[in-house]
Order: C-alpha cells, then sequence, then structure tokens
C-alpha cells in the first residue's frame, strides 16, 4: 500500500483539514498501534486518550470538534467507520481468490445437481446431494454438506464444516462461517405416555439475500411451513434459532443469543449478547434488547429494553438502582424496629 494524503482524501471523500497532500502512507492500524506511516480513524468518544496519544500520519475524524497531536494530518468524513472500512477493502489483506472447479475429493451427487464446474468452487471433501442448485460464483468450503434439494444463490460463501440441510433456500451473498447449520430439526416433542415423543419438523430454512451467520450458529428448520432470516440480517457466532422463528430485514443479533420457537422479529431490530427471547412473542421494528436481556412478552417497535424480565430501560435501571440500597433500607427498617421495641418496653415499665 501506498497512498498520498490528497489520493486518501479523495478515496474516502473527505476534507483535507491539514497535513501535507505529498504525504506518503504505506499501512492501516488502530491509534494505538499506529505509526507515523500509518492511516487510522477516530470514531467513538471513547478512544479520544487514544486519539490524543496516536502517533498516526494521519486520522480520519468526524465533523466534531477533536483533540489530536499538532504533527498528524486530519481528513474529515461523514462516518470515520465506514470511510476508514473503504480503504481497508482497498489495501487490506487480500480474499483467497476465487478458484472455480470441483475438487477431485468433492463427493457431488450426479442426480439433477444445477451448478456451471467453471464457475463454482467445490473444496476437498464437500458432499452435494441430489437436487442441489448452486448460483455462480458461490463457493462451498472444506467438508460442508448440502443437503438434497436445497438451494444457494449467486455469489455465497459456504464455509468449512457447514452443514445445509435438505431443502434450505439462501438468497444471493449469503455468508456462512465455519461451523453453521442451517436446517437442523427442530427441538418439538410431545410428552405422551411417559415419555417424549418426536414431532416431526416438515419445514425448511429460508435465508434472504446478504444474510451473514456467525461460526457455530444454529438455525432450525420449521414445522410447517418457514423459518425465515431476512434480508440484510447479520447473525454473530453461537446462536441458537428455532424453529418457525420469523427475522426481519437489517437486523442484528449478537454472539451467544437465543430466539425460541415461532417468535417473530421486526425489521432494523437489535438484540444484544446473551439474549433470550420466549416463544410465540413479538419484537417490533427497530427495538434494542440490551445484552442478557430476558425477553417474556412482546416488545413495541422503537422501544429499548434489557433486564430480566426485560423492561424499559428508564424502568430497568431504577430497579437496579433501588436494589443497591436495599442493604441501607434493610439497616434502617432494622433500627427502627429496635426503637420501636425499646419504645414499647420504655411503655410497659411505666
Amino acid at each position: 500500500m501506498e497512498i498520498t494524503l490528497s489520493d486518501l482524501a479523495a478515496l474516502v471523500d473527505g476534507e483535507l483539514l491539514r497535513g501535507d497532500a505529498a504525504a506518503v502512507f504505506s499501512g492501516i492500524a488502530a491509534l494505538r498501534d499506529a505509526r507515523q506511516t500509518d492511516v487510522s480513524f477516530y470514531g467513538n468518544e471513547k478512544y479520544a486518550k487514544d486519539l490524543a496519544a496516536t502517533r498516526a500520519g494521519a486520522v480520519l475524524v468526524p465533523r466534531a470538534e477533536i483533540e489530536a497531536p499538532a504533527d498528524t494530518a486530519l481528513i474529515r468524513v461523514e462516518n470515520p467507520v465506514t470511510a476508514f472500512d473503504r480503504l481497508v477493502r482497498k489495501y487490506g489483506a487480500p480474499k483467497p481468490p476465487f478458484r472455480p472447479g470441483v475438487h477431485p475429493d468433492a463427493s457431488v451427487s450426479g442426480d439433477e445437481v444445477r451448478f456451471d464446474p467453471e464457475k463454482v468452487s467445490i473444496a476437498a471433501n464437500a458432499v452435494v446431494e441430489a437436487g442441489v442448485w448452486i448460483g455462480d460464483g458461490t463457493r462451498v468450503g472444506p467438508c460442508a454438506v448440502i443437503g438434497e434439494g436445497a438451494r444457494i444463490g449467486r455469489d455465497c460463501v459456504i464455509g468449512a464444516n457447514v452443514t445445509v440441510r435438505e431443502g434450505s433456500i439462501l438468497g444471493d451473498r449469503v455468508l456462512l462461517f465455519d461451523g453453521v447449520v442451517i436446517g437442523g430439526d427442530g427441538f418439538g416433542y410431545e410428552f405422551q405416555d411417559g415419555r417424549h415423543v418426536k414431532i416431526e419438523q416438515l419445514g425448511i430454512v429460508r435465508l434472504g439475500d446478504d444474510v451473514e451467520v456467525g461460526a457455530n450458529t444454529t438455525i432450525d428448520r420449521a414445522r410447517f411451513g418457514e423459518t425465515v432470516i431476512g434480508e440484510g440480517t447479520k447473525i454473530d457466532n453461537l446462536c441458537q434459532i428455532a424453529h418457525n422463528v420469523v427475522i426481519g430485514k437489517h437486523c442484528i443479533v449478537v454472539a451467544q443469543t437465543g430466539i425460541s420457537g415461532s417468535a417473530r422479529i421486526g425489521d432494523y431490530v437489535t438484540i444484544a449478547a446473551q439474549s433470550g427471547i420466549a416463544g410465540h412473542l413479538e419484537i417490533g421494528d427497530r427495538a434494542v434488547l440490551g445484552g442478557r436481556s430476558g425477553v417474556i412478552a412482546n416488545v413495541p417497535s422503537g422501544l429499548t429494553v434489557f433486564g430480566y424480565p426485560a423492561a424499559p430501560m428508564k424502568e430497568t435501571l431504577r430497579q437496579q438502582m433501588l436494589q443497591k440500597k436495599l442493604g441501607r433500607f434493610y439497616d434502617r427498617i432494622r433500627a427502627l424496629e429496635k426503637r420501636l421495641d425499646e419504645a414499647g418496653a420504655g411503655s410497659k415499665d411505666d
């Protein structure tokens, strides 16, 4: 990487506030680690101390007052995070090249499998079963299994050891990271005659365009119909999405979250880490669930909740504040009881 300050400003659609336009930079780094030849960015007030002490040669900054070393070149941009990402995409570590073809150690059924081997990459030990359809530009990683009749769109990445079970449907540009399981059986049982009887799960999973699913996350097939993940939704590692769940468009689901069966999540919802959502609930559009929220009731659109049971932020904060005071309240009540007991004893003596 070699880029002048003026070219950098043009690349990120930024305004050069100060610095030598002809200066050349050769690296990308975080504020704390950057050197004089590196470009960095300042996108959050939490990193104000890092900005003040940085040795970066150039920093992308927001349209706000900031304090940076006098010898650091500054470029003002609308959004430093996305602007820096544009730089990283152009000059960062290159992605592995697309190598079309079917590896000789892959197992591909000859029965009605539809893909162009010159436009699809099937890695070693991958298994593609009968009736599978795979769009151009898609990569299927080593030891992945694509079940019978599954349909995978264009330009998808199916990571190593991923399982896409029979009948699942993936849109275009879907990313499934290593160890993901799409379309495993929903957890459905009926207690009868002293035993748990398995309920057949006959539905499928449908992932919209641009969905990303993190490593070792599982999304179960519907009992009937579809479990649906809407366009643009991003799901972190180690999440569990149960049968017949519907998640809307452009949601964020952070690590170790569990969503129980038949819950319906609106569009643009944020679900922070280790949250749990009970079955058959509805979460409205643009709601925010804070970390470790335990949701046992519907959440209206636009509301921010957290805690267990999850409640509006102000209410939960008030409850937490009162809990911290319980010890003092207890001591005061005990003191009052003692005074009352002493007063009662004194009146009997009189």
